[in-house]
């Protein structure tokens, strides 16, 4: 088969990826005409992937508007949000559409920086504490050493982790507008390979797990990663009544035994109907890392009955996102940032709090959906 692979996989001729797709036809048996089309240069994905044959299409459909009352993200806001599952965005956008008769979501970021947890091999503990103890009288060194790897991250902070002849070490960094995976990870190998030099303690992996990424964990609930954003609404007892068809207690009801009961019996990070659905969408229709989908779904959603007003909140702690880098390069994505006012530099806290707004809106309309007894009404007349 016709193969580009490696680490020197650089730009793309169309004549490439036809005779790719060819060599993939041939091989599979497969028609791959579907496939074979697409309205970009493929030099545009070159960063992006490797042995490209052509492009999967995902319909893409927008919510809103919703009114956003952030720190960075102000006004009324058309969301893009590409899907397969029918009644998504319909559902996204009652939400959204009731959280207006409120006055709008407040969001705000509350903490931003991404991390790395490298795992050390240490000889013993005394060995272990010298390794910390030489952190401790070297950040200079260690800060000389990040701002060599690049010019938009910060080391924020360095939390340690002993256990016998191991040694993690939980890095975050500040790093801009890049969701900042890359960053980190170059710049946290660069300090343990000084921190190897200075002290004999060697570096097993530049992940340790205790990061943690791209898996649910207790850590990131807790301590965050990326951006922690939380978003609420007030929906007036009126609104709720009319447009919801239930009522603030019923709703509250719903949440605390399905998604707060119901996801501490299960055991589950995060208590929320569906708050992976959201992430997920928004995440593919602007060059998200969908893996990061993951953080999303540690959603904590609250609900409470206020003189008959419904308040609404969600508490997201690993909101991993960038406004440049990656998947935020491709054509189409660059079109779907630039609805929301998201793209380019300075950008990315406002989309980490449009996403959180999203979120919001979808959990509104589905638990309120919940509540009515309507959830499987809905989806047999949208979702078939």
């Amino acid at each position: 088969m016709a193969e580009q692979t490696g680490l020197k996989n650089r730009g793309y001729a169309r004549a490439d990826v036809e005779e790719r797709r060819i060599a993939a036809e041939e091989f599979t048996g497969a028609d791959l005409e579907n496939i074979s089309k697409y309205g970009f240069e493929p030099e545009s994905a070159s960063k992006n992937i490797e042995n490209m044959i052509g492009t999967i299409q995902i319909p893409l459909g927008y919510a809103g508007p919703v009114t956003v009352n952030g720190d960075h993200a102000k006004g009324s806001i058309l969301v893009p949000l590409a899907t397969t599952e029918g009644a998504l965005v319909a559902s996204i956008s009652r939400g959204m559409s009731v959280i207006n008769t409120g006055g709008g979501a407040n969001v705000m970021v509350f903490n931003d920086a991404m991390t790395r947890a490298p795992v050390l091999k240490v000889d013993d503990l005394m060995h272990s504490r010298r390794v910390m103890d030489w952190i401790d009288s070297n950040m200079d060194a260690i800060h000389a050493e990040v701002a060599s790897t690049t010019s938009h991250g910060r080391l924020v902070e360095i939390e340690r982790f002993p256990d016998g002849r191991n040694l993690f070490l939980r890095f975050s960094f500040s790093t801009g507008d890049a969701m900042g995976m890359n960053m980190a990870t170059i710049a946290s190998e660069a300090v343990c390979r000084l921190i190897e030099r200075e002290t004999g303690a060697v570096m097993v992996s530049v992940s340790g797990n205790m990061c943690s990424d791209k898996k649910p964990a207790a850590i990131n609930m807790i301590c965050g990663r990326g951006k922690t954003v939380v978003a609420e609404a007030r929906i007036p007892k009126d609104v709720v009544e009319s447009r919801l068809h239930a009522t603030a207690a019923a709703i509250t009801e719903t949440n605390i035994r399905k998604n707060l009961v119901g996801s501490s019996m299960a055991g589950t990070l995060g208590a929320n109907a569906h708050a992976a659905n959201m992430v997920a969408a928004l995440y593919i229709a602007t060059g998200q890392d969908p893996a990061q989908v993951v953080g999303g779904s540690m959603t904590l959603t609250t609900c409470e009955d206020i003189d008959g007003d419904l308040y609404i909140c969600v508490r997201m702690p690993a909101v991993e996102v960038g406004t440049v880098g990656g998947g935020t390069r491709l054509p189409c994505q660059r079109e779907a940032l630039a609805m929301m006012g998201c793209l380019g530099d300075g950008k990315a806290p406002r989309l980490a709090e449009i996403v959180a707004v999203t979120v919001l809106a979808g959990e509104l309309s589905t638990l309120a959906a919940q509540a009515a007894g309507h959830l499987g009404k809905a989806h047999a007349a949208l979702g078939r």
